[in-house]
């Protein structure tokens, strides 16, 4: 039997639930919350045909391992997205968006990243296997339901990864503060992955030598570096941008 991971929070198991409630297998909740956003909660996991479970306090905290589960949690397994680069590629119709993250280990940057990679309309998230955060409970709630609707997808060697992208007909767009070539002089109209290191690092130097051209976006201030969430909405909406201009 696969195996279930956590979700907790309204936006995350909500989300879930109106994407393919037939993954949840049981919602705990906060049977002394009486208010109206847990009494709509219920009634829309009622409906879903969602198995309610009340439970305490410390069953919720045991579960989610974290006071910020707002009185919810599930038990779901997985959505049913591309599971690897092969698939994901085999699946994509029209022009591929992929956002590439190379070193992000907080799982609120992920999450973020992914919320941004759904909004832009992006096919995937990909990152390395290793120095990279998994997609855990945190990363899940802070995507608010986009951990259901976008891959992310894990891969043993990043820059082997970026090199089947290219030979799929994938322009890899590196970025980095130091590159002389700025965002909005770059073509990013068509097939593109988009490639984020992480802050303070940036990419790794495999990974910047495998990218077809490296860009950084321009910075007016007086910050060195943008968020990497930031960073990758900037980027992903000038190519959707370029991609609207083009149509």
């Amino acid at each position: 039997m696969a195996r279930l991971k956590v979700l907790y929070g309204f936006h995350a198991v909500t989300a879930r639930m109106r994407h393919d409630a037939s993954t949840v297998e049981e919602v705990y909740y906060d049977a002394t919350r009486k208010d109206r956003r847990m009494t709509e909660f219920l009634h829309a996991a009622k409906e879903a045909g969602v198995r309610l479970i009340a439970a305490d306090e410390t069953r919720l905290w045991g579960l989610a391992h974290t006071e910020r589960h707002q009185g919810v949690v599930a038990r779901a397994g997985d959505m049913p997205l591309a599971q690897n680069l092969a698939e994901l590629l085999d699946g994509i119709n029209g022009s591929p968006l992929i956002l590439v993250l190379d070193g992000v280990t907080d799982p609120h940057n992920l999450g973020a990243c992914l919320r941004v990679a759904d909004a832009a309309g992006a096919h995937a998230v990909i990152a390395p296997r290793d120095r990279a955060v998994g997609l855990n409970a945190t990363a899940a709630k802070v995507a608010s339901g986009a951990a259901d609707t976008v891959p992310y997808i894990t891969v043993t060697n990043l820059a082997r990864a970026l090199r089947e992208l290219k030979d799929a007909g994938v322009w890899v767009v590196g970025t980095a503060g130091e590159a002389t070539k700025s965002l909005y002089d770059t073509e990013l109209d068509g097939p593109v992955a988009l490639v984020m290191g992480a802050e303070g690092e940036g990419m790794r130097r495999l990974t910047r030598d495998t990218c077809d051209v490296v860009m950084q976006i321009p910075m007016a201030g007086t910050v060195e570096s943008l968020n990497v969430s930031v960073a990758s909405g900037v980027c992903l909406f000038e190519a959707v941008r370029q991609r609207s201009v083009k149509k």
